[in-house]
């Protein structure tokens, strides 16, 4: 640390009590200042000699009074004393800790060059920009003391002095940087001397961030002014910036890590968050994913305004691939029912995909750049991670009881046009909200087995599903046919053309054979019983499709016969099972969900749901 030391005389100050100060002199005393509660007895001559102020003062006291207050002085009772000393020629030590108290006292007291030259202004002022702000550990201790002595601190520009040089030396060259400046961490063991293996060397890299540590120790605004400065200097890259914010959210924001603020002072953390938010450098993955998550969860818990938590939603959807299922279980807010805010991750999910079509709608308008990649443009990696945090999300909010069907539905379907190679996630997001609210009508139970792919699912999700007794049985029949056409391919023979049965139900084709029924739609929708689901599984294996569908070299009259066979032996078996009329009868409903994207099915089993996405119904078709 830094520190100057003004006059030669002794320091003959004494203490009578806590209130009193006095000179140790054989002149008596002419002068009493009162500074708040403490009485200086002091001789006029060397104060009124650097000081204006006093000179004022003084010169409006009478005889029988010589006292005179200065209750508003900066820095209090030891800021003046210090001024004192200095008129009297004692020897008074500067450092980082007083000096700009005392600078401020002097300023107050009026001690300018033109009272007398070499006077206590010009000094501290040669001090400061000689060696405190060269320092980079003192820089920040007067910065931080500077806090007390507004708005004076301020006036005098040391505040802006002080954040100019703590910046500039942020943004120096890192070979030029002396590892000994950061004063926060621990000492390594070659520093102490105890590392045998550097034979005296003392090298070490310096990492850019070097200085975020020490930045921590400032309150909210001044750490603002610092890296505000910092960022307009251009040197430092965006992530360095962003490890700075980081490191001081983490340790000004109580709780910070688990999403929660531990602490009563929540105006004060709320304009820390908002703050934060502000520094955030504008370009995507500066700071991560997780990170944003953190700070939104901390801007809901603090009552930050809804400008901060959209920019945060907007910036969390610009790389939402980066984020994990634990950091998007953000809790409802107060006073609602559900366990988690769905509404604001679907927002960010409607931000990520909106960046995708802004992106290749200035694709399409600059025709000559078609060929360049867009940073903005998603990629199909993206696309993929962001569709398995999504499914992964909704199991976990399907544990919610109080979860309505429809906002796991909307959820869901914003990412139904993303191609996943498997659609196990769905599955399990399904069956856990079956699970959760068995209460469930067959409508809502089939619509939401409609966001399933039953051919995606893996040999380990069909086995599970073929034995949930969750699922309507139209889903089960489903999983098991494209079971046998999956065990068909692997087998070696070509993949088998659906039977014409199940062309009828997947377009929604209920024919002549449709039973009169009224009721058999709901029946087909119904949940299985253990007995029903054996028997199908135990029927459908038995067709063998792998051997009753030939490859390419059976013309079309021997495929139309195997598919007949095939029904109606099908159709035989839930006869004499008493099934027949929750099937076959309505057999133009089955295929509903057996296309190659559940979406599809989606837009042909209900005409609104249909008007409402227009783009799913044209994604995909079975041949």
């Amino acid at each position: 640390m830094k520190f100057m030391k003004l006059g030669s005389k002794p320091d003959t100050f004494q203490t009578d009590g806590n209130n009193a100060r006095y000179m140790a002199s054989e002149l008596a005393t002419d002068i009493i200042v009162i500074v708040e509660e403490v009485k200086f007895y002091l001789h006029k001559f060397p104060l009124l000699s650097r000081s204006a102020r006093l000179q004022k003062l003084a010169s409006t006291i009478d005889q029988d009074n010589s006292e005179v207050h200065i209750p508003d002085i900066p820095g209090g009772p030891a800021a003046f004393e210090i001024c004192a000393k200095f008129c009297y020629g004692m020897t008074v030590t500067l450092n980082a800790y007083n000096v700009i108290e005392a600078r401020c006292a002097a300023e107050y007291l009026e001690m300018h060059e033109n009272i007398e030259k070499g006077n206590l202004i010009y000094k501290i002022d040669v001090f400061l920009s000689s060696s405190i702000f060269r320092s980079w550990k003192d820089s920040i201790i007067v910065l931080q003391t500077s806090k007390s002595l507004l708005p004076l601190s301020e006036d005098l520009k040391v505040i802006c002095y002080c954040v100019d040089a703590i910046a500039t030396k942020a943004c120096i060259d890192l070979s030029k940087v002396d590892w000994s400046y950061t004063y926060n961490r621990k000492k390594l063991p070659e520093e102490n001397g105890d590392d045998s293996n550097l034979d005296g060397v003392r090298t070490r890299l310096v990492p850019k961030d070097w200085w975020v540590e020490d930045l921590c120790e400032l309150e909210i605004k001044l750490f603002k002014r610092v890296i505000t400065n910092i960022k307009s200097k251009a040197t430092l890259s965006n992530e360095v910036i962003g490890e700075a914010l980081k490191a001081y959210a983490y340790r000004r924001l109580p709780g910070f890590s688990k999403g929660m603020i531990q602490c009563r002072d929540m105006l004060k953390h709320c304009s820390t968050v908002e703050a934060i938010v502000g520094l955030l450098p504008a370009e995507k993955g500066s700071v991560s994913c997780s990170f944003l998550l953190k700070l939104l969860k901390a801007a809901i818990f603090v009552g930050s305004g809804d400008m901060t938590k959209g920019e945060l939603v907007r910036r969390i959807g610009q790389q939402m691939e980066g984020a994990s299922v634990n950091d998007l279980l953000i809790r409802a807010p107060e006073g609602e029912s559900m366990m988690y805010d769905v509404s604001i991750v679907q927002k960010m999910v409607e931000e990520f995909l909106t960046q995708g079509q802004n992106s290749e709608i200035e694709s399409l308008e600059d025709s000559k750049l078609q060929d360049i990649r867009r940073p903005g443009i998603l990629s199909d990696a993206s696309k993929l991670m962001v569709a398995k945090l999504v499914d992964g999300y909704l199991a976990e909010i399907a544990k919610d009881p109080n979860l309505p069907l429809l906002k796991f539905v909307d959820l869901a379907e914003l990412v139904s046009g993303i191609p996943r190679p498997a659609h196990d996630g769905v599955y399990r997001a399904i069956d856990m909200y079956l699970k959760e609210h068995p209460g469930i009508s067959k409508s809502d139970r089939k619509r939401i087995c409609k966001l399933m792919d039953c051919k995606k699912l893996s040999v380990d999700a069909c086995m599970h599903a073929v034995q949930n007794e969750r699922l309507p049985l139209r889903v089960v029949v489903q999983v098991l046919y494209f079971e046998q056409v999956r065990v068909a391919a692997s087998s070696g023979t070509s993949t088998p053309d659906l039977p014409k049965g199940f062309k009828d139900l997947k377009s929604g084709s209920h024919g002549s054979s449709r039973s009169a029924t009224t009721n058999t739609e709901d029946d087909w929708d119904a949940v299985a019983s253990a007995e029903e689901l054996k028997a199908v599984k135990k029927e459908l294996a038995s067709l063998r499709l792998s051997n009753g569908v030939g490859g390419s070299e059976r013309d079309a009259d021997t495929k139309n016969s195997i598919d007949k066979a095939a029904m109606s032996k099908m159709k035989g078996l839930l006869k004499t099972k008493k099934m027949f009329a929750k099937l076959w009868s309505s057999k133009g409903a089955q295929g509903e969900n057996s296309g190659s994207d559940s979406s599809e099915s989606l837009g042909s089993a209900n005409p609104e749901e249909a008007k409402s996405t227009p783009c799913r119904n044209r994604r995909h078709s079975v041949s």
